[in-house]
């Protein structure tokens, strides 16, 4: 972390602006409340990835929030592309004065720079690979992929830098803990997914209970606890051991990897606060 920290800060003097890749179903927890700091001074565009996954009402409040806080954010996502075609368009306009005057300068053409941020696993080789079209940065789905700063030609005269998905030392909050790990922007190894799952068996069923009933086929949450619920999925599913006990580990590894998926439903978990 101390390390990519402190490239992101070398390479500041290299990039004209900023793209923030954050998750648009947490868009507070997964934004690392560090790069304000770091990249203070430079212009930003936030792209709210992975909006296919979140509830369109709540990123489309989102976009509205950073408007009003001055921040260009844009939906987007980033596996399809879809929202992407306004991405350099905007660069163009937050630039706009800057490239006017490399214009004036007899520089038409200079290349836009642009360094990409953004916590572990929430989209940034996904967003490089579309915008590079084809598959030049690494991409898996788990944290940790990519380990060190790379240059992507997108056309049009712009570059996205790349850096490594770095998380901050300490959450305040436990609850952006649990997000981001709903998620998956830490790695599972060090978590029960039994624990996590009733956890977010309990989000769910506030949240999103009829498409979570409906994916494994209950026909009520109501006087359920989340250890009876974590069992009746399992058994629906048929995840039995020996004796006939319900495989509620694996059932537990199933939510998580659904939820990830949006097959649980599309569901926002954070919402923009109140802007005076």
């Amino acid at each position: 972390m101390t390390k990519t920290r402190r490239k992101i800060i070398e390479n500041l003097k290299l990039v004209d602006a900023v793209v923030e890749v954050i998750d648009a179903r947490i868009p507070v927890s997964s934004r690392n409340p560090e790069i304000d700091s770091i990249t203070a001074g430079k212009p930003r565009i936030v792209l709210l990835n992975k909006a296919d996954y979140a509830d369109a009402d709540a990123t489309a409040k989102w976009c509205a929030y950073f408007s009003r806080v001055g921040v260009l954010a844009i939906s987007c996502d980033c596996r399809t592309g879809k929202g992407l075609n306004s991405f350099i368009p905007s660069v163009k306009r937050l630039l706009a004065d800057k490239i006017a005057a490399w214009a004036a300068k007899g520089m038409k053409g200079h290349y836009v720079r642009l360094m990409v941020v953004g916590i572990p696993n929430v989209g940034k080789s996904s967003f490089i690979n579309r915008m590079a079209g084809g598959s030049k940065a690494k991409v898996a789905d788990r944290p940790g992929v990519t380990r060190g700063n790379q240059w992507f030609n997108i056309g049009s005269n712009t570059e996205l830098l790349d850096t490594p998905g770095v998380l901050w030392p300490k959450f305040d909050d436990p609850q952006v803990g649990r997000y981001l790990a709903y998620t998956g922007a830490v790695k599972d190894a060090i978590l029960d997914p039994e624990t996590l799952c009733i956890e977010l068996i309990c989000m769910l069923r506030e949240f999103s209970p009829a498409p979570f009933m409906e994916r494994y086929k209950l026909t009520t949450l109501e006087g359920m606890s989340p250890e009876e619920i974590l069992e009746a999925v399992a058994r629906k599913r048929g995840m039995l051991i020996s004796g006939g006990e319900a495989d509620t580990e694996r059932a537990a590894i199933t939510i998580i990897d659904e939820f990830r998926a949006a097959k649980l439903g599309r569901v926002t978990l954070e919402l923009p606060p109140e802007v005076e």
